[in-house]
């Protein structure tokens, strides 16, 4: 008897139940039926497309079927009218695994159609085939990306997308469409003729250096959670233990770029005899039943060490990284999804387009800063595979056990849980999500709350005249960022730029997608930071964020490159010399003025101005200037009606 199975996962449709099935649930080749948010995706793309959208992004999870989905959604994309013989389309990827897996994807679902691979010197394709998949690494050379005349396609479709706003991508999607713009100013792309779409997949729609992926895409026309779908059973469970380890994280070098931890400055903490053998010993004790663990490490000194940690205690542990051979990462790859062996440990390699439903344990003995990244190796161990007898995923992680770390993801902060007031040991989504929904309000160490709605929630501080924290107002801000942002209420902060101007973060209104934070650059006109008319240009978007500390890591990025360029930007750190010397005159009488307006009850007012520093008397400017005011005479007044009644 045939059976009809959801494409990319393992719930079987007996097909006396075929008459009844909803007529948007439809069947690719060889009786498979899409899943119905695969359905629903691909309408989000069509219709947006259909309404004049042209450049628009997916956000699917790791499991989900992103390579199934942009594959059907090109056989719903027809050729333009004005151009009937646009019938090509173009897919990139990031590496070859993804190549040939979307290409093997192609020629299952399609067979009719033929399918090419652009990479390296191995696969030179025609530029002739119905799909091409190409490395964006190889579409670089020049001669190699000619062979796709933008007048003969119909689609482009990006996997991984959210490398796309990156110089090297858009120099690319710059030939196929005229709004994205090629880094190179000078640089003329070929005008196609014809409105080619660009969709971008991804299971991380945003960038941990924070370039603004609106440079590409117009928007996200389709988002899925991944603990959503873990709930519908789409993905496996997965069960989440931390360890607490003396982990000082505190002097880390950073990445200038991407803001996340330098390998090597990481790698002096992490890849020591006592932290290998830690979570070799976790790994017995609480994952050795596990068929299939992959380890995440730092760099490839981490991953030859950790292995042969391994190997001392009698467990077969192998290892793949970036410069191991094509041949041999496919055989240890293979070897790995058979079982032949049960811990692969990896750097860099495994993070993105591994697909490997096998895997039972994911280890994550590189910490990160990056919630993106975070999300990617949780996610190698979520997709389902019964057959393999698979019934959920363990996620070991390992949290500081003191408040050191500063910015570090982990399982708990994940849930918006404080690493330090919880015990994470085999709990799964709903007990994790209880946790969270039973929080107080001061346990969270980032203060996110991730609720049903999806939304971010962060603790406002109101009053511009509260003396605490530098009167930054927004205290949890200095995890995410090393400049002197101001928080001024109502989840609106304020990054002031030594009078070239400020950077300005709002959050949005949530009807409006799934994008929740706004950032705006807005340049000085003159040097008159007293002057009555506005002494300021108009605004200009750096880009919106599904979460406060990505709309602050973009807006940091920003500022470096564009607006403080050279060693400027060393003046807007919370750290600056001149952040310490006595306020000046000038601030604490414009600073009185405002307290005598707003009519402040702070007692010792007087007292607490001959105190401030000029970094202090700087932030409350900040904030009485961007609105804390208001609010503070919002309160003020109820106070004394409240009195008065």
């Amino acid at each position: 008897m045939q059976c009809l199975r959801y494409l990319g996962g393992n719930n079987v449709l007996h097909p006396r139940l075929l008459p009844i099935l909803h007529p948007k649930y439809r069947l690719l080749h060889g009786a498979i039926l899409l899943r119905p948010y695969q359905e629903q995706c691909l309408d989000a793309c069509v219709d947006a497309l259909q309404a004049g959208a042209s450049r628009i992004g997916v956000s699917l999870p790791t499991g989900s079927g992103k390579t199934t989905v942009f594959i059907s959604l090109l056989s719903r994309i027809p050729a333009p009218p004005t151009v009937e013989s646009a019938t090509r389309s173009l897919i990139i990827v990031n590496s070859i695994e993804l190549a040939r897996q979307s290409a093997e994807q192609v020629a299952r679902l399609f067979p009719q159609w033929s399918v090419e691979i652009e990479q390296g010197n191995k696969h030179q394709a025609s530029g002739f085939a119905d799909v091409t998949v190409a490395t964006y690494q190889t579409l670089l050379r020049p001669k190699r990306l000619a062979k796709f005349d933008p007048r003969n396609l119909k689609a482009v479709i990006i996997d991984e997308a959210h490398h796309a706003a990156a110089p090297s991508y858009r120099s690319l999607l710059s030939r196929f469409h005229a709004a994205i713009q090629h880094p190179d100013a000078d640089s003329q792309p070929p005008a196609p003729g014809h409105t080619i779409p660009v969709i971008g997949f991804s299971a991380t729609f945003s960038r941990h250096d924070g370039l603004a992926l609106g440079s590409v895409f117009e928007q996200i026309v389709y988002h899925r959670d991944f603990l959503e779908m873990m709930k519908e059973n789409w993905l496996c469970d997965i069960r989440f233990t931390s360890v607490r380890v003396e982990l000082d994280l505190t002097s880390v070098a950073l990445n200038s770029k991407s803001g996340d931890y330098n390998a090597a400055s990481l790698a002096s903490i992490v890849n020591t005899e006592s932290m290998n053998e830690l979570v070799v010993r976790t790994w017995l004790d609480r994952a050795a039943n596990r068929k299939s663990t992959l380890i995440f490490c730092v760099n490839i000194a981490h991953v030859v060490a950790l292995t042969q940690t391994f190997r001392t205690f009698g467990v077969d542990a192998r290892y793949v990284h970036a410069q191991t051979s094509p041949a041999e990462r496919r055989a240890l790859v293979a070897g790995f999804k058979s079982g032949e062996f049960p811990v692969l440990i990896n750097c860099a390699v495994l993070t993105e387009g591994a697909d490997i439903p096998n895997i039972d344990c994911v280890i994550l003995a590189k910490p990160t800063r990056s919630r993106n990244l975070f999300a990617q190796m949780i996610g190698r161990g979520m997709r389902l595979s019964p057959s393999t007898g698979k019934e959920d995923c363990r996620i070991i992680d390992f949290v500081d056990s003191t408040e050191r770390s500063g910015g570090a993801m982990s399982v708990p902060s994940l849930f918006g849980l404080d690493p330090l007031a919880v015990e994470i040991e085999d709990e799964d989504i709903r007990s994790l999500e209880e946790k969270a929904r039973g929080a107080s309000p001061t346990s969270a160490a980032p203060r996110i709350e991730i609720s049903s709605s999806k939304s971010v929630t962060y603790t406002d501080y109101e009053d511009p005249f509260s003396w605490v924290e530098e009167n930054s107002g927004a205290p949890h801000v200095n995890k995410m960022s090393q400049y002197a942002w101001v928080g001024c209420g109502s989840n609106t902060y304020v990054l002031e730029c030594l009078g070239k101007g400020f950077i300005r973060i709002e959050s949005t209104d949530e009807s409006r997608g799934p994008f929740l934070f706004l950032a705006n650059y807005t340049p000085s006109a003159y040097d008159a930071w007293q002057a009555k008319s506005s002494p300021y240009f108009r605004s200009r978007k750096i880009a919106t964020t599904r979460s406060l500390e990505e709309a602050i890591r973009a807006s940091d990025t920003y500022v470096k490159r564009l607006v403080l360029p050279g060693n400027m930007w060393k003046g807007i750190l919370r750290s600056a010399k001149w952040r310490r010397f006595p306020a000046s005159e000038q601030q604490k009488k414009w600073i009185a003025k405002r307290m005598k307006q707003g009519k402040s009850e702070e007692p010792e007012g007087k007292t607490k101005l001959e105190t401030l520093t000029k970094g202090m008397a700087a932030n409350t400017i900040t904030r009485l200037k961007h609105g804390a005011q208001v609010s503070t005479t919002c309160l003020m007044e109820k106070k004394r009606h409240s009195k008065e009644g």
